[in-house]
């Protein structure tokens, strides 16, 4: 399978996965909506431990999560994430209809890289989504780089 950080052939960003976890069908629906024009496929989660389960098979490009579901908050889920090497650098928008003060701070400490009120304005989600996506795919091009000029440097003193 294709790395989906790499560009295709045309310069052009390959369609990047965005793992969508709410327990809320119509939430889901909304933002999967939403995000109809961008260059993404989309796969849902409906709770915190579905979530990590799909993000340890499928390592989405991004995570678009709510915070309050049944069996793990999406803080634990976040937390989790941004835990593990294999997944910390994959970009986390949490939507909340909470707005206190101390859930934002909680976000914050659990790792989040944004935040997203509900309602859902679908302009500030696709923009945000856009956002998260390039610095993700900057994230991977620099990756590449990097190991390609270890490489020349490893060959080099070989030689």
């Amino acid at each position: 399978m294709p790395d989906p950080n790499t560009p295709s052939h045309d310069g052009h960003q390959p369609r990047s996965l965005i793992l969508v976890v709410d327990d809320n069908p119509q939430n889901v629906e909304l933002i999967q909506a939403y995000l109809e024009g961008l260059n993404c496929t989309t796969d849902v989660a409906a709770d915190g431990v579905e979530a990590l389960e799909k993000v340890a098979t499928c390592k989405p490009d991004l995570i678009i999560l709510d915070i309050m579901m049944p069996r793990m908050s999406g803080f634990e889920v976040c937390r989790r994430i941004k835990a593990a090497a294999e997944t910390r650098e994959i970009p986390i928008l949490m939507v909340t209809a909470l707005n206190e003060i101390g859930d934002i701070e909680k976000g914050v400490e659990s790792g989040t890289d944004d935040f997203l009120s509900k309602p859902i304005n679908k302009l500030e989600l696709v923009t945000r989504v856009k956002s998260l996506l390039r610095v993700r795919h900057l994230q991977g091009q620099l990756e590449r780089t990097m190991a390609y000029l270890s490489d020349i440097e490893s060959s080099e003193r070989r030689s």
